[in-house]
């Protein structure tokens, strides 16, 4: 992880030796690579978690909140994505 971003969102962008592996096949811009809807344990679904690629390499991630009446943190968002039994 090379930065973080103050914008309040769980955005971590990641710092890759390119020189060690070639890109993925993909265009030059950025691209969003993964997806998934966070669900609490109320069922409710508070946000999302997008993985972006850009030039072919991970690039970065975000947590982001779809409103504003439940704090979507990254903490949050790792307890929301464990598997429940």
């Amino acid at each position: 992880m090379r930065a973080r971003c103050a914008c309040g969102y769980g955005t971590a962008y990641f710092a890759l030796d390119t020189s060690k592996v070639n890109p993925a096949p993909t265009g030059p811009s950025a691209v969003v690579a993964a997806e998934a809807q966070l669900v609490t344990e109320a069922g409710e679904y508070p946000g999302e978690v997008l993985v972006f690629t850009q030039g072919g390499y991970l690039s970065w991630w975000e947590v982001c909140s779809w409103g504003d009446n439940i704090e979507v943190t990254l903490a949050a968002a790792r307890r929301w994505l464990q598997p429940r039994s």
